[in-house]
């Protein structure tokens, strides 16, 4: 400044000007126009950065929105201590600024890493001490236990000092303090601040805070499975309920025992076949949470995994452009699931892939069968393994220098964006797709992509936006703007479009293929994060990432085509000619149709299925095993007391035969329900009352729209109704 005594907070106005509507044009600045806080000219407050590199100058800026998320997390912050770490980051980055310099964490804290071995390393020791002698199959699966543990490790909210202190009265409360310190300023803040180095909390520190949180960390882990456990995808609610408690508990041992070998420095893996983990990096040092849901879906590896042998952490790095990979061809090991009764021979099955895939022998499936659907999505699939079109997730970098490629992309992209959706103010649509940082909590709330579960909240709930890319002949054709929240576990599409000329024609009234209006993802979990404009719809889709979506068509024909054949061999067995009934000339007027000969043989009739329980403490224990189940639902909130008239004065008057969980509860033991009929009308009774009263779109209809869905499986699966 020309003026060494102005005061000037420069982008902290103190008395800031009303913000201007963001779809108006907003005139550009001049630079000999006076500053709006001091009077002085613009020029004067930049003439310093006059010589400095355009890198450097947005590497600056991005300090000083992180400076800025700093800000307001200090005043939103309500511990002391957190509090106290916020602000000193907060002078830290706004000396660097003014300084020019990089920001370094100076005092006593020391720099990472704080102990060794740290806890992935101990983590691992521990599955190759305790798990080596296994066969294979059990090794991995110990394996991936503990890089979900990590995993979590990395994203998981740490208590604060004053937390620790009420629950821990030695001497280990400073001890923790301090360490507290360094995960906020070297892992947790770092998480949405890209000034500052960023380092997983598994690689800087060791066995002192594991100690000192273990124990809270395991029961909230736990409980949070247990909460949620009817999301888990039956092949591993087993492994994470009943092997995960396991592993922990076994874990415990060695982290508060005397003598534990896998905390020494020089542990040496057993000499067995269980080193071979040891070449497998962990994958856990992602530089955010992957979306995949953690207690439901297999860890995917991450493109930048953790260097076990490496006696320093280096910061994680960030990409931009990278071409997306085609997917991989799942392993055996993937392949394999779980048997259930009924399940067709495996033997069979590959006797029959082995025909189809003849093309002398291949049926080839019904025309009618997704037609559309198929040839759209076989010629996309064929261009990009032709290279004819690419897809590349861009955003763009104020920590690294611009490329011209995909800048140009980007502009593309705005292009496409702001002709395909003409009601979105063009300088929105540029800030998101050029800008990674947004000012604003909110985007459009267009759709969720359910993943992973909420580990931990960031310090500020700006996130960086990117953006997939559809590029043909070298041009954008078309993207999809996210904006990922990994420690809420979901992925927010802002902006989603095509060129006219590439999309294809869709009939009127046909909705968007796997999103639904039915939103799954509890409202705490995003409410605050995104924003429900009026008259937008808020839909979901939920992505499982086992199943290969480019290849779906293709699996499905491959699918019908096995059917077919078995079909076709089931039939060739049937095609027996049986004797003709001759009791009716004896005399008999009536006969059971399953015994007819052949009957049984070729339509596989149920045995006992929707008949009556005749006994009394049979239906008794059927019927209380399925209420339980019923109440314990995530649905089955809003159903679980009567309604209370405080609440909603009029429901009384318009709901003539209330009912309820409690209710039903009370008269099953009461014993009375003396049929599943009864049982089955109150079950329904109380979806019918909740439609009634509230409209279609409530929290509370979509609750009941689940539930029955859910107690009509149990229904089905208990025997308790035909169809």
């Amino acid at each position: 400044q020309a003026n060494d005594a102005c005061k000037c907070n420069g982008w902290k106005n103190p008395n800031p000007p009303t913000a201007p509507r963001m779809d108006l044009q907003q005139p550009v600045a001049n630079l000999s126009e006076p500053c709006r806080s001091c009077g002085h000219a613009l020029a004067d407050h930049v003439s310093h950065l006059e010589n400095v590199s355009e890198e450097e100058i947005n590497r600056l800026l991005g300090m000083v929105v992180d400076v800025e998320n700093l800000f307001m997390s200090v005043h939103k912050e309500e511990d002391t201590d957190t509090k106290q770490v916020y602000f000193y980051l907060f002078k830290l980055l706004r000396k660097c600024i003014l300084q020019m310099s990089q920001p370094v964490v100076e005092g006593s804290l020391g720099s990472p890493p704080f102990e060794k071995p740290n806890i992935e390393q101990g983590v691992l020791n521990f599955v190759q001490y305790k798990f080596s002698h296994l066969p294979p199959k059990e090794r991995q699966t110990m394996y991936e236990l503990s890089k979900m543990f990590l995993l979590c490790l990395n994203y998981w909210k740490l208590e604060t000092p004053s937390q620790f202190r009420q629950r821990s009265q030695n001497d280990d409360v400073a001890t923790y303090k301090v360490n507290y310190t360094r995960w906020l300023c070297y892992c947790h803040v770092p998480q949405s601040c890209d000034s500052l180095p960023r380092y997983e909390t598994t690689h800087v520190f060791g066995r002192s805070l594991l100690k000192s949180i273990f124990t809270v960390t395991r029961r909230q882990l736990l409980e949070k499975f247990r909460v949620e456990k009817d999301k888990l995808v039956p092949e591993k609610r087993t492994l994470i309920l009943t092997h995960f408690p396991k592993f922990l508990s076994m874990l415990e041992e060695e982290i508060y025992g005397e003598n534990s070998p896998i905390w020494e420095a020089d542990f040496t893996v057993p000499a067995t076949e269980g080193g071979q983990l040891v070449s497998r990096p962990a994958a856990v040092s992602t530089v955010a949470v992957p979306t995949t849901p953690l207690f439901s879906k297999k860890l995917n590896n991450s493109s930048s995994s953790a260097n076990m042998d490496s006696s320093t952490p280096e910061p994680l790095p960030g990409n931009a452009g990278e071409k997306r990979k085609l997917p991989e061809s799942l392993t055996l090991e993937d392949a394999k699931r779980i048997r259930v009764m009924g399940d067709i021979p495996m033997e069979l099955v590959n006797e029959v892939m082995l025909t189809i895939t003849d093309p002398a022998a291949m049926l080839g499936p019904e025309t009618s069968l997704l037609s559309a659907n198929a040839a759209r999505d076989e010629t996309a699939r064929l261009e990009e393994r032709r290279g004819i079109i690419e897809f590349h997730v861009i955003g763009n970098s104020l920590s690294q220098k611009s490329n011209k490629k995909i800048l140009m992309w980007l502009v593309g992209l705005q292009n496409v964006f702001s002709h395909q959706l003409p009601r979105m103010p063009k300088e929105y649509i540029t800030r998101l797709v050029f800008d990674p940082y947004v000012a604003q909590r909110g985007a459009l709330g267009a759709a969720l992509v359910w993943g992973a579960p909420c580990l931990t909240l960031c310090v500020a709930a700006n996130r960086k936006h990117k953006t997939l890319a559809l590029i043909k002949d070298g041009r954008v054709i078309g993207g999809i703007c996210f904006r990922m929240f990994p420690t809420q576990g979901f992925t927010e599409i802002v902006f989603c479009a095509v060129t006219s000329n590439e999309q294809v024609k869709v009939k009127q009234g046909e909705r968007l293929v796997g999103f639904s209006k039915d939103i799954k993802v509890p409202k705490s979990r995003y409410l605050g994060y995104i924003k429900d404009y009026e008259g937008a719809t808020l839909m979901e889709c939920e992505l499982n990432p086992r199943i290969p979506y480019t290849e779906l068509s293709h699996i499905i024909k491959k699918q019908k085509e096995i059917i077919k054949k078995l079909i076709e061999r089931k039939q060739a067995q049937i095609r027996k000619v049986y004797p003709g009934l001759t009791c009716f000339k004896e005399g008999v007027r009536q006969i059971p149709i399953e015994s007819v000969p052949g009957i049984r043989e070729s339509c596989s009739l149920p045995a006992q299925k929707g008949k009556e329980l005749k006994d009394p403490d049979q239906l008794y224990n059927t019927l209380k095993n399925l209420l339980a189940q019923i109440k314990t639902h995530p649905s089955a909130w809003p159903f679980m007391e009567p309604v209370k008239k405080s609440e909603a004065p009029d429901y009384y008057e318009i709901i003539c035969f209330p009912i309820d969980l409690k209710t039903m509860t009370e008269r099953l033991k009461n014993r009375y329900y003396v049929t599943k009929k009864l049982f089955i009308a109150d079950l329904q009774r109380i979806i019918t009352n909740c439609r009634e009263y509230n409209p279609p779109d409530s929290d509370y209809c979509k609750c009941a729209n689940t539930l029955e869905k859910f107690f009509y499986f149990k229904l089905k699966e208990g025997g308790l109704i035909d169809k």
